[in-house]
């Protein structure tokens, strides 16, 4: 693919973006400060990336004084937790028995899975359900059975593996900011 081929294909896909959707995880978010609820956030390879500088950005970047700190946890991040339980229980739990020690009803669940399919971001998922924490998910492709899981789905509808995880990462910096322009008005 020509670069520029690579750069129309993203932005074609950019405009394609539910605006109501992104404003929708945005409130839930900030909601979730708020209430002092916690947020999980996960996903594998370049979304294991995504996951932590979502992390990242949501703990250090949008703090202000008097205002609650977010309380976000990657799963993607503590490696001796992630091998113990890849290596004990196997990968396909890494996420899910973190998320048993640490989640509590009403929390926030953000799953990150360009293919949708991750088998250890869907049993996350399933174990967030029993909590009934508030579930996004962030996927590409088809939506996988991650989309059909979750109430609130950021789809990007794309089937290269590289442009989803851009766009995710743009997603990520999107919801920051208008996070941000919500500290700005008060």
């Amino acid at each position: 693919m020509k670069v520029s081929d690579y750069i129309s294909s993203l932005q074609k896909t950019i405009n394609k973006l539910s605006i109501d959707e992104i404003e929708e995880v945005v409130d839930i978010l900030h909601e979730a400060r708020l209430s002092k609820k916690q947020i999980f956030i996960m996903g594998n390879g370049g979304s294991a990336s995504t996951a932590s500088h979502f992390v990242c950005d949501l703990a250090k970047n949008i703090r202000k004084e008097g205002w609650p700190h977010f309380k976000v946890i990657g799963l993607s991040d503590n490696m001796a937790i992630f091998s113990a339980y890849a290596n004990d229980e196997g990968y396909e739990n890494v996420f899910s028995q973190q998320l048993e020690n640490l989640i509590q009803n009403g929390d926030v669940v953000i799953g990150i899975s360009a293919s949708g399919n991750s088998p250890n971001v869907l049993n996350a998922m399933s174990v967030a359900k029993k909590y009934n924490a508030e579930t996004i998910g962030f996927t590409g492709f088809d939506g996988g059975k991650l989309g059909n899981m979750v109430k609130y789905h950021i789809h990007i509808p794309n089937n290269n593996y590289g442009q989803i995880e851009d766009i995710h990462l743009v997603l990520e910096h999107i919801t920051v900011h208008a996070l941000q322009d919500r500290l700005e008005m008060v």
